[in-house]
């Protein structure tokens, strides 16, 4: 209770402290003038509903307890107040003489103040001018480089150093520009540099468009320095190998003192001369100046677009290739023709390895390889069809060499050229033929100018000039005396040194063919074969037909040929000198004149049975028979006379003819003219013969049968000559002897007396003699006679008809 009632007793006191501890706090909120008082107020008003009564009651407390204690502290301080205030009007006039004193200070002040202030801003100018230099020589110091690569750049493309001018618009984009992007001129710079890109791109693209122009013009210039310098090469080592061999061998080619150190148609001497006067070895980069295609790829590799150049430089060359591969229509006519298209050519590939070696992939080794196959077929096939119109040996022979050193040209630039040395054998079909048709004229030529008589020899010299075109020996006529003849022709030695001159000439093509001295022994040996067998044949056949040969010509040509023929092993025997290779090698060819020669020899035989038969002819033609006389003349006809004496003198030429060509003549002559006189009485247009005609005719084969017993050609044995006119001799006796009983009596007997006559032709003599004897006026005066043998003759005829038409119906 106690403390209940205390606690209550206590709690208005206690009340009235926090109310007035509370506008405590308020009052100090509102004294202080750094607070706000709007949030002081709401705050009294909005504790209590009485709060702003009790509030102004505390207020006005408030107020007079402040009143109090204002007018507590003046009256303590009220005497120093009236101290200080007498003592501030003693103060007042110093201090209106210090502000006099501080107003003229300040003045004068003013005024010096004034130039300092001037000077001062012409400072601060002075200042602010400086830091905007440096600010601008700094931003200079940025600009400058950017500003000299550019002037360097500009330098750079006017004299066409384009490689550099990319490299520095390189380090314009990447180091130099961006340190000052905030320009303009930069900016500018930046848009310029693309288009000097593309400009740069075109002119290198132009400079290589000049350079491809200007190889294209200079091809023919480097091939030629080219093929010149390989030719060099290879004629400098043949010289030196043929100066090691030559003092351990024979002379190569040397034969009849002749020595032909030939390499491609030139001598050693001429070699030699040629070096001597050589000049300056130039090479490709010397004709051509190579730096605009090498500034272009570089260009576009820097410029990211290689490949695009590549391509269009393959594709541009590929183009000139096919330009430089397509031949002049004349080509074929000279040989100048043919060194421009080989020295273009070799210029172009020349240019090709060079920038092969000389750049990284501009070209590669298969594009290259891809172009010299498609060249290589080109040429091939431009090659086989010019060099068939060609017709002169010597520009066929001077094409090969022309090939054989462009095709050592381009492999020593690593081009294979096996297919080249394979249609040089084609080429050297070629210029066989084209030796085959020269030296047919020769041959022609030499036989219209030979005399076809043996030729003489005055003197020692001519006979030594002759046996040194010619292998002849003969024991006999070399000791006969001077002067004398040898038994060939002119035509003989003349031949045989040009068929040793066609060797030469076939040896100079078969020459820096890469061949073993095997190969060309059989090439020397197939072509003078070709030679023989149908060039030298040929000749001889035609010049056997021709009309105005004669007898004594053809006589002449089998003494020739058979000369000939004994010299082919002489021509082995030259052929192996050339080439080293010994005849019993087991592939090799041999010369087959000898077949040549004898077919020629049996040409010519055979022309001489022909012509003797037609001379046989011509003087048959002669003879005049009255079929109708009484009797004979009682000597042989003039005609027939004639024929005998032209038999003897024509057979007298044949003593230098072998023996049984000769005789196999005679024989033949005898034989036709035997021919021809039975043909002769048993021609169908003559319808009438007396006996004495017959006896007339008998006269004539009387001398027939003189003729060949008298051995016009030696060699005959027996009769074997007169039994040519045994058909007409029993045929006569039969008709002279009126002895038809023993020829029908023994006819079909071995031992016949008339086994030759054919009742065939006695029939058919016998009826032209049986019209005959109806008019005949020698028997007119014994007519009984004349009947009888009209009788007989009748009887004869059913007798011989009766023959035939039995041998008729046997055969």
């Amino acid at each position: 209770m106690y403390s209940s009632s205390l606690n209550s007793s206590t709690c208005p006191l206690e009340e009235d402290n926090r109310e007035e501890k509370g506008y405590g706090n308020v009052f100090a909120e509102l004294e202080s003038v750094d607070l706000p008082i709007g949030t002081t107020l709401r705050s009294v008003y909005d504790d209590q509903p009485n709060a702003h009564k009790r509030f102004m009651e505390k207020l006005d407390a408030r107020i007079r307890n402040h009143d109090r204690e204002i007018e507590k502290m003046c009256n303590f301080h009220h005497q120093g107040f009236v101290d200080a205030i007498t003592e501030l009007l003693k103060v007042r006039a110093d201090a209106k003489k210090l502000m006099g004193q501080v107003s003229d200070t300040n003045r004068r002040l003013q005024d010096a103040g004034r130039e300092v202030t001037a000077q001062t801003e012409e400072v601060i100018r002075c200042r602010v001018q400086q830091r905007n230099m440096a600010t601008t020589v700094e931003k200079l110091q940025l600009c400058i480089p950017v500003l000299e690569m550019y002037s360097k750049l500009k330098e750079q493309l006017e004299s066409k150093r384009y490689y550099s001018a990319l490299k520095t618009m390189e380090q314009l984009e990447n180091i130099y520009i961006p340190r000052v992007s905030q320009y303009r001129f930069c900016q500018i710079m930046a848009e310029t540099l693309p288009k000097l890109r593309e400009e740069i791109k075109e002119i290198s693209m132009s400079d290589l468009k000049d350079f491809l122009e200007s190889i294209r013009k200079h091809s023919d210039k480097i091939g030629e320095t080219a093929m010149r310098q390989a030719q060099q090469h290879r004629t400098f080592n043949s010289a030196v190998h043929k100066q090691v061999t030559l003092s351990c061998a024979k002379p190569l080619y040397g034969l009849n003192g002749r020595t032909a150190l030939h390499h491609n148609g030139l001598s050693t001497e001429e070699t030699v001369d040629e070096e001597e006067t050589d000049e300056e070895v130039l090479t490709a980069q010397d004709l051509v100046d190579f730096s605009p295609v090498y500034r272009c790829l570089h260009i576009y590799a820097v410029l990211g677009d290689r490949e695009t150049f590549e391509n269009y430089y393959r594709k541009q060359r590929k183009k000139q290739a096919r330009l430089v591969l397509q031949p002049q229509s004349n080509m074929h006519e000279t040989v100048e023709g043919y060194r421009k298209y080989f020295n273009q050519i070799v210029g172009f590939f020349v240019v090709e390895d060079h920038i092969l070696h000389a750049t990284q992939g501009l070209v590669t080794r298969a594009f290259t390889d891809e172009l010299w196959n498609m060249a290589l077929s080109k040429i091939i096939a431009v090659l086989r069809t010019h060099s068939s119109y060609c017709n002169d040996p010597d520009l066929v022979l001077e094409l090969k060499n022309l090939i054989v050193i462009f095709a050592d040209t381009l492999q020593g630039y690593g081009f294979p050229v096996n297919r080249l040395f394979d249609l040089l054998f084609e080429v050297r079909d070629q210029y066989n033929e084209t030796l085959l048709k020269k030296w047919a004229l020769v041959f022609r030529e030499i036989f219209e100018q030979d005399n076809y008589s043996p030729i003489p020899v005055d003197t020692e010299e001519e006979y030594k000039s002759v046996i040194n075109r010619f292998p002849f020996h003969d024991a006999e006529i070399e000791k006969q005396q001077f002067p004398k003849k040898l038994p060939m022709s002119q035509s003989v030695p003349q031949i045989y040194s040009q068929v040793k001159e066609f060797i030469y000439a076939s040896l100079k093509f078969s020459e820096s063919l890469h061949r073993s001295s095997t190969e060309i022994d059989d090439m020397l040996r197939k072509s003078t074969n070709l030679l023989l067998t149908r060039t030298l044949s040929c000749c001889l056949q035609n010049l056997i037909k021709k009309p105005h040969i004669g007898l004594t010509e053809l006589v002449q040509i089998i003494i020739n040929t058979t000369h000939l023929e004994q010299a082919c092993k002489y021509l082995e025997d030259f052929i192996t000198n050339i080439t080293n290779v010994s005849p019993e090698t087991i592939h090799t060819t041999r010369l087959y004149g000898l077949s040549t020669f004898k077919d020629a020899r049996h040409a010519a035989e055979g022309e001489i049975y022909t012509k003797l038969n037609q001379k046989i002819d011509e003087f048959i033609q002669l003879a005049d028979y009255e079929w109708g006389m009484a009797e004979s003349d009682g000597r042989a006809s003039g005609y027939l006379m004639d024929l005998i004496n032209f038999l003897r003198s024509t057979f007298q030429v044949f003593t230098h003819l072998p023996g049984k060509v000769a005789q196999t003549a005679c024989m033949s002559a005898c034989k036709h003219l035997a021919t021809s006189l039975m043909q002769m009485l048993l021609d169908t247009e003559l319808k009438q013969i007396s006996m004495g005609a017959i006896q007339q005719f008998n006269l004539d084969v009387i001398q027939c049968e003189l003729f060949a017993s008298s051995e016009p050609v030696p060699g005959f044995q027996g009769d074997t000559l007169q039994l040519a006119f045994i058909d007409l001799r029993q045929l006569l006796d039969l008709f002279m002897v009126w002895d038809w009983s023993t020829y029908l009596a023994d006819y079909g007997q071995p031992t016949s007396k008339y086994l030759r006559v054919n009742p065939s032709t006695a029939l058919a003599l016998l009826e032209k003699m049986k019209d005959t004897s109806k008019k005949n006026n020698i028997f007119s005066q014994f007519r009984k006679n004349d009947r009888d043998r009209q009788k007989l003759i009748e009887t004869v005829v059913k007798q011989l008809r009766s023959l035939v038409n039995g041998m008729s119906q046997h055969s």
